[in-house]
């Protein structure tokens, strides 16, 4: 029987959205994560198969500045708060892999805060 829960579905939909997206060290990857209470952000060379940067509403840095605020708000401080660490690392392209998730609410908002926060995709 198939496995049919929610969390298998993403998996499977984010392995066929991975299949078009490889970061490179050039053009690394936003890669973004979001559970039921926070919402993770990090910039991913493939190539070499590691982190760059990384940001979420559970950092110690952002972790005062989200209190109170909605769960989109959170997610757009944490993506100008990715694009910010990424540019002092010299990084102003990327690709955006939205990990299996739709691109609504807080996907979106996220990446919007990239955006503003100078990151091109």
């Amino acid at each position: 029987m198939a496995n049919k829960s929610r969390s298998a579905g993403r998996a499977r939909r984010h392995v066929r959205v991975r299949r078009n997206l490889v970061g490179t060290s050039q053009r690394p990857r936003l890669n973004v994560y979001k559970s039921l209470a926070a919402i993770y952000a990090q910039v991913i060379d493939d190539g070499s198969g590691r982190t760059l940067v990384s940001a979420s509403t559970v950092d110690h840095d952002l972790r005062d500045k989200v209190k109170g605020l909605k769960k989109s708000e959170q997610a757009k401080l944490v993506g100008q708060a990715v694009a910010e660490r990424a540019k002092s690392k010299g990084i102003q392209t990327v690709v955006f892999d939205r990990g299996g998730f739709r691109y609504v609410g807080r996907v979106k908002a996220l990446a919007d805060g990239a955006r503003e926060g100078g990151l091109q995709f």
